[in-house]
């Protein structure tokens, strides 16, 4: 299952550009809580304790607002350039039992023996797109390398998934490889690969168009005229 976590946040009454980069220089981060026809809040998060649960790999978080907890998911998180340090979050409203679709790592697990004859691992999907429960994010889809020899592959419709969990991609995809010695690989699938699982798309409501946090560039065009 996938690592959940708890966090305060407090209600954010001032805007504007001026104000994100005053409530960063504080230590915390703005953004918003939204979906389920209830009303967009817009929250000031501390950002410690944010950068903690998303290097931690928290997806589902128990998040309380005035006393109030809510299930959310992380919808949307800014970085800076360098990776560092968290811009903004939006948060989504999620029911337990609320199906969506979103990317999980795959893990490799176990040794080929392929590659002990000098075969290459070529580690073609490094995510896949799952449909499951909100509260049944799988941490990764583990893949048993240990039968494959040169020339040996798995797919998508050979992969085991846990209980309620449903792979999006394309059953013919070759996830994993073991090709044959001095092989072409694709290193840009394989560089792609290392960024990680994409945030998660709720089936079901998203923010209306003019609702702040629903698009980074429609919350950067709104805060300059502010």
């Amino acid at each position: 299952m996938a690592v959940t976590g708890k966090l305060a946040v407090t209600r954010r009454s001032q805007h504007g550009s001026r104000e994100c980069r005053r409530l960063r220089d504080q230590g915390m981060v703005p953004g918003n809580i939204y979906g389920h026809k209830q009303e967009t809040i817009p929250l000031t998060v501390p950002a410690a304790e944010l950068v903690h649960l998303v290097r931690a790999g928290a997806r589902v978080l128990d998040v309380d607002l005035d006393g109030k907890v809510e299930k959310v998911l992380f919808h949307e998180i800014q970085w800076d350039y360098l990776g560092k340090e968290v811009l903004h979050v939006d948060l989504l409203r999620v029911d337990p039992n609320e199906t969506l679709t979103i990317e999980v790592k795959v893990e490799l697990k176990g040794t080929a023996p392929g590659s002990l004859s000098g075969g290459v691992i070529d580690h073609t999907l490094r995510t896949l797109t799952v449909e499951c429960l909100a509260i049944q994010i799988p941490d990764s889809i583990v893949v048993k390398i240990s039968t494959l020899e040169i020339g040996d592959s798995l797919h998508v419709r050979d992969l085991e998934v846990p209980p309620n969990t449903r792979i999006v991609n394309n059953p013919d995809a070759v996830v994993v490889r073991v090709a044959q010695p001095g092989a072409e690989i694709d290193l840009t699938t394989t560089v792609a690969g290392e960024e990680g699982p994409a945030q998660p798309e709720v089936i079901g409501r998203k923010p209306a168009e003019g609702e702040e946090g629903a698009e980074p560039e429609k919350e950067k065009e709104k805060e300059k005229k502010k």
